[in-house]
């Protein structure tokens, strides 16, 4: 016992920092992108070219960027020789509306807190219910990282359980195939009111690289609404966390 317990010293603290501290991303990280279209040839759309979801549109000199489908695989980056489109190091990439992930000209305006009630429902108790929606688990496991002990998600009062009749939200991964519709459906109507939906990943919000295929319902509107957007393919986990404590207003 003595051992373990000397074993368990020497590991020190575990949890990061984050967010009383910028996060530790490694030097190959791939955060928001970084759009110059002033350096962008007018005849020249290789990066529209090379992108597997069509995510980048252009118009002469302008360039225009659909986070929400991005991959983050970097053909782009690669492709542009000018530098006109690059990846940084910004883990901030969560927003509330669907079209604050058109990149075009602009800062990526990042998710805004629920409203005052929903704050004094949800701030310092959330319980979500995670739905896998035909994802390949690369979301999920990053989801799942967050309940470990170097993120410790339950000391901000988040917690993910096992009933959607204990939760107060989804959190959704995965394109959500048409045999999956109603699963989900059941599940978001098992959820007491009021609650919030989340969706994680580029699957999630607009079926990734599956995207516009007919069996593939993300971004639907028959489909429940979303609060709060997760772009990235997976998300890295910090980008998650600071996605739910926007929400929640605690950064």
């Amino acid at each position: 016992m003595l051992r373990v317990i000397w074993e368990r010293l020497k590991q020190g603290h575990r949890t990061i920092a984050y967010p009383k501290a910028p996060p530790a991303l490694p030097e190959r990280y791939r955060g928001c992108p970084v759009l110059s279209p002033e350096k962008c040839g007018a005849d020249c759309d290789r990066c529209v070219s090379v992108c597997p979801t069509q995510a980048i549109e252009k118009k002469g000199n302008s360039l225009r960027l659909d986070l929400g489908r991005c991959l983050f695989c970097g053909d782009c980056e690669e492709a542009c020789s000018s530098g006109a489109i690059r990846f940084g190091q910004d883990h901030r990439l969560a927003v509330r509306n669907r079209e604050d992930l058109m990149m075009e000209g602009r800062a990526l305006r990042l998710a805004e807190s629920l409203d005052r009630k929903a704050r004094r429902l949800f701030g310092r108790s959330l319980k979500l219910r995670q739905v896998s929606a035909g994802g390949c688990n690369a979301c999920e496991a990053d989801v799942n990282v967050l309940n470990t002990v170097v993120f410790d998600l339950g000391r901000f009062g988040i917690q993910f359980v096992a009933s959607p009749r204990h939760a107060d939200g989804l959190l959704i991964t995965g394109p959500v195939p048409a045999n999956v519709r109603l699963a989900l459906q059941k599940t978001y109507a098992a959820v007491p009111a009021p609650k919030i939906v989340i969706a994680v990943g580029a699957c999630a919000v607009s079926g990734g690289p599956y995207y516009d295929h007919a069996d593939v319902l993300s971004g639907r509107s028959d489909l429940p609404p979303v609060d709060l957007f997760v772009p990235g393919c997976p998300p890295h986990p910090v980008t998650i966390l600071d996605g739910l404590l926007r929400l929640l207003d605690r950064l």
